[in-house]
């Protein structure tokens, strides 16, 4: 084994590292865009200290305190905001010009306010789509990458989750996901999901979001339902969830090419990273991970045994505070 804190092995269960403290923001702010949308941002940890940008996952989640914990308080300047229609950004819910390139404008426009150069970007699931699309798109502006359960958006991946893969392990879940949808629309749920949720029927739209959040509660963490996030129990949370999640995927992210993420992953080449993947996450499998870590070879890679999907399983904290323990050292 290394010497070194973050060693890109196999992660076991013995001395792993916890979050750090629970932290308030500094700061706090709401930053206007060209458009309808307003973005709600924090700031974390040290005004001075280097600066990390934490991407919430979805697409339609919302930033929370535990993602505060994953970054030294006293080295990091952490800055947070809830994406376009989610959290306490406004319009909720709105679909209206939220597409990835808008939610990368946002980026680009926050970090530019906050008068930060370069920034080190962290996300999972949903947030480490944003965080590479981001740094494909402004490698110049990334001073590393730290990621979580790797998810590039690909129509095999919407596929296994929403149509026909995970739906084998998770049987009895799957039921209750298939309920608002009548057989002869299970063909393709996507879209017949798609249908309810930007629909003007309130009630099919609430057990849509309801059925569709569930189903990613089900599944997050190996842990079972005490891995699962508070918020998806919630009807508000769920419909912008739901809705902006189920948005984004008809629409295949926005993408110009399926698979637009790993075909341009060679401009990653010289940005560090870590990769922390669980090797029982059924939300985004590894099958991706694996493919992210060999069109980039300078990226660490770690399987972590004993996880799922879920940022808050022990194994998936200690890769990700290590990680960003490594990244203060660049």
């Amino acid at each position: 084994m290394s010497s070194d804190p973050w060693s890109p092995a196999f992660s076991s269960s013995a001395g792993r590292r916890g979050l750090f403290r629970e932290v308030e923001p500094f700061a706090r702010g709401r930053m206007a865009t060209e458009g309808v949308h307003e973005i709600y941002f924090e700031e974390c940890g040290r005004p001075d200290g280097r600066p990390c940008v934490i991407l919430h996952g979805g697409p339609g989640g919302a930033i929370n305190p535990t993602m505060r914990r994953f970054f030294d308080p006293d080295r990091w300047r952490m800055v947070l905001f809830d994406q376009r229609g989610c959290g306490l950004s406004t319009p909720n819910a709105s679909l209206e010009e939220n597409t990835t390139w808008r939610l990368i404008e946002d980026m680009e426009r926050l970090r530019v306010q906050l008068g930060i150069e370069k920034w080190t970007v962290f996300g999972g699931s949903w947030g480490s789509t944003l965080a590479l699309a981001y740094a494909i798109t402004h490698p110049e502006r990334v001073e590393a990458l730290v990621l979580r359960g790797i998810f590039t958006l690909t129509e095999r991946e919407v596929r296994w989750f929403y149509q026909d893969g995970a739906s084998a392990l998770f049987p009895d879940a799957w039921e209750r996901y298939l309920a608002p949808i009548p057989p002869e629309e299970r063909g393709d749920l996507l879209h017949a999901y798609h249908r309810r949720l930007i629909g003007s029927d309130e009630a099919a739209k609430a057990a849509a979001a309801t059925a569709w959040s569930q189903w990613e509660g089900d599944t997050i963490s190996i842990r079972g339902p005490e891995g699962r996030p508070a918020k998806f129990g919630e009807v508000d949370f769920a419909i912008a969830f739901a809705r902006i999640e189920c948005h984004y995927f008809v629409n295949r992210g926005f993408f110009p090419e399926d698979g637009w993420i790993l075909k341009n992953a060679h401009v990653l080449a010289d940005i560090p990273g870590w990769i922390v993947q669980g090797r029982y996450d059924v939300v985004t499998p590894m099958e991706t991970a694996w493919a992210l870590k060999k069109a980039w070879p300078k990226a660490n890679f770690e399987i972590v045994w004993d996880a799922g999907h879920a940022s808050t399983e022990p194994g998936i904290i200690d890769g990700l505070v290590r990680a960003s323990e490594a990244a203060l050292r660049l």
